[in-house]
């Protein structure tokens, strides 16, 4: 019972943190798009698409984390890994498709390739700025 209760805790603040980080980086991608688009684009569905990004992005960092030994601070070894440089390379992979496919603008239109790539490394560069600082 105690297992069951520790998953189902966990399952829920992965959830909570990544709503949490969402949020954020939707602002942040919202404003990148409506920018390189010159469009407005869905928040909601920019605030989806991040979360579901975020969601898969979490998991793979923590997975590297997990598996190279560095899930407890310091983080700058983590950082430094080959391994996690490549697991950002497969998330940022990851999150155009799902930017590209979950996002409208409010023309009914889909956005761009070019603009979620664009949205993506803004947030991939903001992400890698604030880990960076709080690891050092």
């Amino acid at each position: 019972m105690t297992t069951l209760l520790t998953l189902i805790s966990t399952l829920l603040w992965w959830v909570l943190y990544s709503s949490i980080g969402a949020l954020f980086f939707a602002i942040v991608a919202w404003s990148v798009l409506r920018w390189s688009e010159r469009c407005p684009v869905v928040f909601n569905r920019t605030y989806l698409a991040c979360l579901v990004w975020s969601l898969v992005g979490l998991l793979l960092v923590a997975g590297v984390a997990l598996h190279e030994g560095h899930a407890r601070p310091p983080y700058a070894p983590l950082l430094a890994s080959p391994l996690l440089r490549g697991a950002l390379v497969a998330d940022m992979a990851i999150g155009v498709p799902v930017l590209w496919r979950l996002i409208p603008r409010v023309d009914a239109h889909r956005i761009r390739l070019a603009s979620a790539c664009m949205a993506v490394a803004a947030m991939t560069a903001v992400g890698f700025g604030i880990a960076t600082s709080l690891a050092g």
